[in-house]
Order: structure tokens, then sequence, then C-alpha cells
């Protein structure tokens, strides 16, 4: 289990990707995104190459899906069926794992197969990315309590947006849960000044100690 983090989201477009890269540049980490869903804009490996992954770092995708949509329906959509057993947790350390959509997001329709259920099987810390906004105290608060329903590791929460002191304050506190801090939206994102945000902004030595890492 040493040297992992699972990165996810109480949302789609929370940030987690913008996170999870940043994560992975500063820490010399591999970056993976097991399912892809929608490449029009390019893919979220392709983005964390951007963001300072080194290229040689970033793992293939097991799925890449065409449909901008939730696995499920990306893959009906296809024709395809997602199997489990391809989703084996690579050997690769220190390793970042981001996941696709919030936890509740489907793999597959029936049987039912949640991106939370992958999320248990694997039992890899988790970090849940939360926007800093109205909702996210509901909504974190939620993904928090389902993740311990499922007995899972949780790393901690980390926020992403312009500074709102009490939601960043009641959320660890009523959720239990440690915050890594609050990665600020950035005027100009890019691999400089994402590096220089995480080590301004972001707790990384407990993010090493969540995923078991030496200082």
């Amino acid at each position: 289990m040493s040297g992992t983090l699972i990165v996810t989201g109480t949302d789609t477009g929370i940030g987690k990707t913008v996170v999870a890269a940043g994560l992975a540049a500063a820490l010399g980490a591999a970056y993976w995104k097991p399912i892809q869903a929608g490449f029009d804009d390019g893919t979220d490996s392709e983005r964390a190459v951007a963001l300072g992954v080194a290229p040689g770092r970033v793992l293939p995708e097991v799925y890449r899906l065409t449909l901008a949509a939730s696995p499920h329906l990306a893959a009906e959509t296809e024709g395809l069926e997602l199997l489990r057993d391809r989703l084996e947790w690579p050997e690769e350390r220190p390793l970042v794992v981001e996941g696709a959509g919030g936890l509740m997001v489907p793999i597959k329709r029936d049987p039912p197969w949640l991106m939370i259920d992958q999320f248990a099987h694997w039992n890899h810390p988790v970090l849940l990315v939360a926007r800093t906004g109205l909702g996210t105290i509901n909504h974190s608060l939620l993904s928090i309590e389902a993740m311990r329903a499922r007995s899972m590791l949780i790393a901690g929460v980390l926020f992403v947006g312009d500074p709102h002191p009490d939601n960043e304050a009641i959320v660890p506190a009523l959720g239990q849960v440690h915050s890594f801090g609050r990665l600020p939206l950035l005027p100009v994102l890019d691999a400089r000044t994402l590096a220089a945000a995480i080590a301004e902004h972001i707790d990384l030595d407990g993010i090493r100690a969540a995923m078991h890492m030496r200082p």
C-alpha cells in the first residue's frame, strides 16, 4: 500500500485532474487514469503531462471511451463491456490514481458497479477533492459518509477554489478528516504555476504521510 493515493472528487469538473497531476509532479509519482470517458479536447493523461508529470511516468489508460459521459453510458454507447479484472492495481510506486467523475458514478449498469466500489476493492488511501463554494458541505460530507460506510481508507480532503474559511473549516471538522489545504484558482494554469501553487498552499508532508512515503 505504500506510496499510493486515489484522487476522487465531490463532482465532475471539480479540479481533480489538476490536483492529481500537481501532486504526482510534486511527489515524483506516476499518474494513472484507468478509465477515460471523452477525449475530443484531449485526455486527462495528456493534460497531466502538460501540467508537469513526466511523460514516462504516465501509465496508459485501460479504457478510452469516446463519449464524454459516465463510464457505464459511454461503454454502452460503444457496445463495450467494462471488465473488473482488467482494472488491476499497477505495481508502479509512488502512484497517484485519478477516478472518473465522483464516487457514485457507475462503471457498469448491471450488475451495479460504481466508482466507489472499485476504490473500496483497491483498498488504497483516497483523497477527496472538493470545491470551496456553495454546496460543498453537503457534497463533501455525503462523500465522506459513503466512503466510511464501505470502510475505505480516507486520506483527507483538499479544497479547490476561492477562499471560504468557514467551508474549509467545517467540512474537515464535521467529517473528521484531515484537510491538506486549498489550491487556488490560477489565472494562468501550466506546469510552472501549478507547481508553485502546490508548494505554497498544499500540505505535501501530510500527503506523503497519508501515502506512507518517506519524507
